[in-house]
């Protein structure tokens, strides 16, 4: 099996455009990601006056080699935002992480709206394929959760911690998702991503100010593998 992480977290990569070229370390084995994302209102707000959007992303690993082979396992993925976006985790209920650990599901324990979003996720598990189900929650300022629950090859409940700073060569925000490895192999199996789905559901949590003249918001998704694999993915989300 391999590892699980999202996008999520996505979290705020937008639209859809043409798969960028990815770069690999280990001779013969390349690595793929396919980004598809959709804002939702896609005319921006203002710095006066700020637009919440939604986020729902689709996300697609590939790996080399036949089906069960040359399938790493992710380590870390990164998202850059472009300016224009706005992320307001600070100012809507939070969760601590610590709360979720112990298999604990947010819904249980996380306040009222701090629940921003919800997924799912298809896998390999050595060779056999299993699903992830996960649940996207606000951290606060600086931080998202992806709470992943497994069932196949063993039970898993383990939230992905992701770190949001300002800046990035896009002048917005990078998301950074590190997979802990209770992921990265469960059950005695490599967990390798074949695909995912988020949606964020939260009104004021990713806003956004401006729209670019050339009315396409710029996103950027790299992700390593635990190969020494890199997958980047660049594109844009037409805006107005």
């Amino acid at each position: 099996m391999r590892k699980l992480a999202i996008p999520t977290a996505a979290v705020a990569a937008m639209s859809f455009a043409a798969v960028a070229p990815s770069y690999a370390q280990t001779p013969g084995v390349s690595s793929n990601i396919d980004v598809t994302p959709k804002v939702t209102p896609n005319k921006a707000g203002t710095k006066k006056k700020p637009k919440s959007v939604n986020l729902d992303i689709k996300v697609k690993w590939s790996h080399t080699g036949p089906d069960g082979q040359n399938k790493p396992v992710m380590e870390k993925m990164e998202i850059l935002f472009p300016k224009g976006s706005l992320y307001k985790g600070g100012s809507v209920p939070s969760c601590a992480i610590s709360k979720m650990q112990g298999g604990n599901l947010p819904k249980d324990v996380c306040p009222k709206g701090s629940i921003v979003g919800s997924g799912s996720a298809n896998a390999w598990a050595d060779t056999v394929k299993t699903t992830a189900k996960f649940t996207l929650v606000n951290g606060g300022a600086k931080n998202v959760y992806l709470f992943t629950e497994m069932e196949n090859p063993a039970i898993v409940q383990v939230p992905v911690p992701g770190k949001i700073k300002k800046g990035g060569k896009l002048g917005g925000y990078v998301l950074t998702l590190d997979v802990p490895d209770d992921l990265k192999i469960v059950g005695g199996a490599p967990i390798s991503l074949i695909d995912a789905h988020i949606k964020t559901k939260s009104k004021n949590w990713l806003m956004t100010t401006s729209c670019p003249k050339n009315k396409k918001w710029p996103f950027e998704t790299t992700a390593w593998f635990d190969n020494g694999n890199q997958a980047k993915f660049s594109s844009s989300v037409k805006c107005k």
